[in-house]
């Protein structure tokens, strides 16, 4: 079971991990790794991806530069999902009915996806 104090193993990464699905269009680090393995997690990056072709976030200037991105779990076990520009200015929320990630709150950050929109298929 995944625990906060695990997560502090990961200060670098030894190796980059990229999902094949088009619109998860990144790439992700040991730790990202980690929490989506021993979290059962992976529903985490999905949600992150599946935001990245979303106007709000694909025609955001800052958000294509970097993004914050915060979980935070209920006792009650329903969350939501919120993406900031920077601290407090938040671009995108989703609730989350339910979920039995084992954390209380997580953050990741997502960075440079302009060069992933400016690529030409």
């Amino acid at each position: 079971i995944l625990k906060e104090e695990d997560l502090s193993q990961f200060r670098c990464t030894s190796r980059y991990y990229k999902n094949s699905i088009p619109w998860q269009p990144f790439i992700y680090t040991d730790g990202v790794k980690y929490v989506a393995e021993v979290g059962e997690a992976y529903w985490i990056l999905d949600l992150i991806g599946s935001w990245q072709s979303e106007q709000v976030v694909k025609d955001d200037t800052m958000l294509q530069k970097i993004q914050f991105w915060k979980l935070t779990v209920n006792e009650n076990s329903n969350a939501e999902m919120i993406c900031e520009r920077d601290s407090g200015d938040v671009a995108v929320r989703q609730k989350i009915c339910y979920t039995d990630f084992p954390l209380r709150k997580i953050q990741f950050y997502l960075q440079n996806m302009w060069c992933y929109w400016r690529i030409e298929p």
